[in-house]
């Protein structure tokens, strides 16, 4: 059985968090793959994304939403961060400000200077799926449990995407 990230099995331990953490092969972490190859409902499974501002001094936002749904950055993250310049982080930028890996991003062992913006349709669900801190992991859990993470804001941020699910 593999294990949460150190940072992120802190933080699901000091929120006090209600979940269920899944194995998941690191080449098959990224969501399409991931749903697919483990009979996940792609309404089901959240991506955690950091967006930064364009301007110094950097600012950034971890923001999740359902892989049916595209971040809405340029107006609604903007309004929430009060940035008007906001673009989506790097690979590498993502790995040096969160310490987590492209496809395996959670909201949990975050810096606590980072707000986290959860989409509004995430919790109408009854589970969903969310990075555990790395590629070998996720997280499966009731959203309301998101509320317990301090720096959350519940917000719509998210706009649906074209074409099945």
């Amino acid at each position: 059985m593999q294990q949460l990230d150190p940072a992120v099995a802190l933080a699901v331990d000091s929120f006090r968090i209600t979940c269920e953490v899944l194995e998941c092969k690191p080449e098959l972490a990224d969501t399409d793959a991931f749903c697919a190859n483990y009979d996940i409902p792609r309404d089901h499974a959240a991506n955690a994304i950091l967006v930064a501002s364009k301007g110094e001094p950097k600012q950034y936002a971890v923001c999740l939403v359902l892989s049916t749904t595209k971040l809405d950055v340029n107006h609604a993250v903007s309004r929430l961060m009060n940035i008007k310049r906001l673009s989506f982080a790097s690979p590498e930028e993502t790995k040096a400000v969160t310490g987590q890996a492209i496809g395996g991003v959670t909201v949990f062992g975050l810096p606590d200077s980072i707000p986290l913006y959860v989409d509004s349709r995430i919790m109408a669900l009854d589970w969903v799926i969310v990075g555990g801190g790395n590629r070998s992991t996720k997280i499966k859990m009731p959203p309301g449990e998101l509320r317990k993470i301090p720096h959350a804001t519940v917000a719509d941020i998210a706009i649906e995407r074209g074409g099945p699910t």
